[in-house]
């Protein structure tokens, strides 16, 4: 190939790269919900196929495990709405807790400033008390005549003051204000129903259609690739979330036997956010520590629960993830990292979450064509 030819090759390359991040970044809406779905349908797929051998259509299988599916959702964010909402009684009790905690630690820290500037600044050069020195009196000034003062000017007539009222915000304005900001978003997550329910129902169609591209020995490639991803997609979520079942029912037993308040709603949400990439531990002691804030005034309780979720954390990442999740994965660690730093970057928080499975059903595609399986060795562990 000769020179020029290689140069123009590299630069369509490099042009046709730019533009996927270009679309990944601008479109990432639309990105996301695409992928949230498809790994839906790819987790929600053996359901299906259970009401399948039951003699149900497709259609009402899809319909029955989409529905159930929702019901779930439903009820856990019922649970989490009733935890939040006797917490929010108590939310005064708390600001309190958190100011009088603050101003401990701002006294604290000001004895140590003090401390310190009396132990490290010598005695000479230590400010001292200023002694007022008394004015000296001047003599007295010989008076001189006083003159007649001119008469005051004239008074303009007051101007009496217009106060404008403003215009009070109707409540449908308010409400269209604060929605308005996350109208996209809460738009493309009423489309993730819809679209998991029509890749269920249509499964066939779309899987025979896709193969129906390729030819040949393609065709087989593209069957293993959609078999990879599919199986890749479940081990992930299903593993992460037993994970995330065991460090929660973990944390509620030590979280009930300190007389945590809101124990039912602070377990998940430290067990789950344990499982969150390389910020997980930090996340997961939030939730314990606030909700201890009410309960022990020493800061020996507050070390402890620290630890013990760092523990769990610990537990999780080096003896159970490999266990369930890591030997369905099979990405290398400077894979994964580079993976959160890109995908991070251009998503954030959810990027941060999405950035395995998309790298993992990567690998599973480069593994599967003989041309690209040394990239594929290269995500590898």
């Amino acid at each position: 190939m000769l020179p020029a030819q290689k140069l123009q090759n590299t630069s369509i390359t490099l042009i046709a790269i730019a533009s996927g991040i270009a679309l990944l970044y601008y479109g990432r809406l639309l990105c996301i919900t695409l992928i949230i779905s498809i790994l839906l349908a790819f987790i929600l797929e053996p359901f299906v196929g259970f009401f399948l051998r039951l003699r149900l259509p497709r259609s009402v299988a899809s319909f029955v495990v989409c529905s159930i599916a929702l019901l779930l959702v439903y009820l856990a964010g019922l649970g989490v709405y009733v935890q939040v909402a006797v917490l929010s009684d108590e939310l005064p009790m708390y600001s309190q807790r958190i100011n009088e905690l603050v101003d401990r630690v701002a006294e604290r820290i000001e004895k140590m400033e003090q401390s310190m500037y009396r132990t490290l600044v010598p005695k000479r050069f230590q400010q001292k008390e200023e002694v007022i020195q008394p004015q000296e009196v001047q003599p007295a000034q010989p008076r001189a005549r006083r003159r007649p003062a001119p008469p005051p000017p004239p008074q303009p007539a007051p101007v009496q003051e217009v106060r404008i009222r403003p215009e009070r915000v109707s409540l449908v304005a308010y409400v269209y204000s604060y929605v308005s900001s996350f109208y996209n978003v809460l738009l493309m997550v009423s489309f993730v129903p819809f679209l998991v329910y029509f890749m269920l129902s249509w499964r066939d169609h779309i899987r025979k259609t896709y193969l129906s591209i390729f030819q040949g020995t393609d065709r087989v490639v593209a069957g293993k690739s959609w078999h990879s991803i599919a199986t890749m997609a479940r081990a992930y979520v299903f593993g992460n979330f037993i994970l995330g079942v065991l460090l929660t029912l973990i944390s509620s037993i030590v979280f009930w036997s300190w007389h945590l308040p809101y124990w039912m709603l602070v377990a998940p949400l430290s067990g789950f956010l344990n499982l969150v990439p390389y910020i997980g531990a930090p996340l997961a002691i939030i939730p314990p520590l606030l909700a201890a804030l009410v309960v022990y005034d020493t800061m020996t309780p507050y070390l402890i629960i620290a630890a013990t979720v760092a523990f769990l954390h610990l537990l999780a990442l080096n003896l159970l993830y490999p266990l369930i999740v890591g030997a369905r994965v099979h990405l290398n660690p400077l894979a994964v990292t580079v993976a959160l730093m890109f995908w991070g970057t251009i998503w954030g928080a959810i990027g941060l979450i999405l950035a395995i499975p998309i790298t993992a059903a990567a690998k599973a595609v480069l593994d599967n064509i003989e041309s690209l399986q040394p990239y594929g060795r290269m995500l590898g562990d």
